[in-house]
């Protein structure tokens, strides 16, 4: 009998709680996840994409071991909480470049999660880089904390309201001082993997996408992150940042060595 998306989830992320998974348990469980799938875009690098579908995620993250982008890691998400019983759907955002002060030209690319849970709504997003809620973050504006910075979902007003009706903001730990956009999102439009499929062709083939250029692999670590490309290795600890250059022989040992990916 083939193991479940449920019980291969579970063990890719080292997640060893309850049979039975309750709100209270998703911190937890966004923590777990966090550490164990890498945000990752080999695949689109190496031109050997694989079409959303529930069972190509399985076969890519769960049991191939890779990592992914966001439309990848939260339908994957999406479909471990649906098997859990919780409402949950998939929408689309666009997403805010700080550097350049503008949206991508991509357009809405980002794929993220809304969780209802008696009567209220929530983001919940394992697919934003190293720049992870690591609860569910309620659209009704609270403040969220988790040990890497801190989050809020507010209403999208002026320019922004034309780009959808929400805004996701952070202030990411030990970096920013002020309140960032990280993201524009639309709540009212449930998207299916069929639109995550449309979402990764434009990644894929879009010349101003930024995950077709070169390679970049990163999560977050117990005390902060880390980030490698073809030019560089990037680790955060406490606050204290190293960068270093990494050589091309040395991108797939650094690659082994802080991702377990080959």
């Amino acid at each position: 009998m083939l193991e479940s998306l449920d019980s291969l989830f579970r063990k890719r992320v080292g997640y060893g709680g309850s049979d039975t998974l309750t709100f209270a348990d998703l911190p937890a469980l966004l923590a777990a996840t966090s550490l164990a799938l890498p945000f990752e875009n080999l695949a689109v690098i190496e031109r050997r994409g694989l079409p959303i579908t529930r069972d190509n995620l399985i076969t890519k993250l769960l049991i191939r071991n890779e990592g992914g982008l966001c439309y990848e890691l939260n339908p994957l998400l999406y479909f471990f909480l649906l098997d859990n019983g919780f409402n949950v759907s998939m929408v689309r955002g666009i997403v805010y470049d700080a550097e350049a002060r503008t949206f991508v030209a991509t357009g809405h690319t980002h794929v993220t999660l809304l969780l209802r849970h008696q009567g209220m709504t929530y983001v919940v997003d394992t697919g934003f880089g190293i720049y992870l809620p690591l609860r569910p973050v309620p659209l009704k504006g609270d403040l969220v904390l988790s040990n890497n910075g801190e989050f809020r979902v507010r209403p999208a007003i002026g320019e922004n309201a034309v780009l959808g009706d929400f805004v996701f903001e952070l202030k990411q730990q030990h970096k920013d001082t002020n309140w960032r956009i990280g993201y524009v999102f639309d709540s009212r439009h449930a998207i299916t993997t069929a639109q995550c499929e449309e979402i990764r062709q434009i990644i894929t083939e879009h010349p101003a996408s930024i995950f077709n250029k070169r390679p970049l692999v990163a999560k977050l670590t117990e005390r902060g992150s880390t980030t490698l490309t073809n030019m560089s290795l990037i680790v955060t600890e406490d606050g204290h940042v190293t960068k270093e250059p990494v050589r091309p022989e040395r991108f797939s040992e650094l690659l082994a060595l802080h991702f377990k990916l080959s």
